[in-house]
């Protein structure tokens, strides 16, 4: 028996809060008995039906994808712009693993495994992203020792686990700098480099965990294998 919520959240139909939401509002029932305490458990073999559709046990799917920039990281959107899941040709419901922004371009992962998108995405399981900065502009050597000293977003400290800069061109004025995170605050690393006075002209992610983008275009994807997927969760249990 588990809690109704996170048994909703694995199936992949959606996030646990939303489950949650969506129990409160009494969109959920349980063998036919409408449901709106956060604290019920059920089981998998129970018949649970969310906002008119019985939840059923698709096979898991994973899937790496190489999102181009100018595509929002969500199943739908409502200012009908294209969506990761509009590229991907799959039976199955995918959400994205987190979210990257609409004009940030790199690697994104989709499943409808929802405890291993709670796993990576959870701030203590400290899974690393790596990302790509270009800066419009020289940047000052000091800014590693300051993103990795930590800067202040919403009132809470946030630092990077590793800064380099890849390239400083004082002709050209403009910077590459790496950086690695395990966090996932909103536009985290953009508003990283504007704490300390920098403006982030584009952004891309090159790692997640231990994957990388080798092999793919943008806007290309491939499936995880199953090695890879065992890895993921040894690493977000760790």
């Amino acid at each position: 028996m588990e809690r109704l919520q996170k048994i909703i959240a694995n199936n992949g139909y959606c996030s646990r809060r939303k489950a949650e939401e969506l129990i409160e509002k009494g969109k959920v029932s349980v063998n036919g008995e409408i449901v709106t305490n956060l604290g019920t458990k059920a089981n998998v073999s129970d018949t649970i039906i969310v906002e008119g559709n019985k939840l059923e046990y698709p096979n898991k799917e994973y899937i790496l994808f190489y999102k181009p920039r100018g595509i929002v990281s969500t199943t739908n959107d409502e200012k009908g712009r294209k969506t990761v899941v509009d590229l991907i040709e799959t039976e199955n419901r995918l959400y994205p693993v987190g979210r990257l922004d609409y004009d940030t371009s790199g690697l994104l992962l989709l499943t409808n495994d929802g405890e291993l998108t709670n796993l990576l995405i959870h701030p203590k399981n400290e899974i690393q992203k790596q990302y790509i900065a270009k800066i419009d502009t020289a940047v000052n050597p000091q800014i590693v020792k300051k993103l990795s000293s930590g800067v202040i977003i919403d009132g809470k400290k946030t630092k990077a686990d590793r800064v380099k800069i890849k390239k400083l061109d004082r002709r050209k004025n403009k910077t590459i700098v790496e950086i690695v995170i395990h966090e996932g605050k909103y536009h985290q690393v953009k508003r990283m480099f504007e704490e300390i006075g920098y403006n982030v002209e584009s952004l891309k992610r090159e790692r997640f965990a231990f994957l990388d983008l080798k092999g793919l275009n943008s806007g290309e994807y491939r499936h995880l294998t199953t090695k890879e997927v065992k890895i993921l969760y040894s690493l977000a249990k760790k």
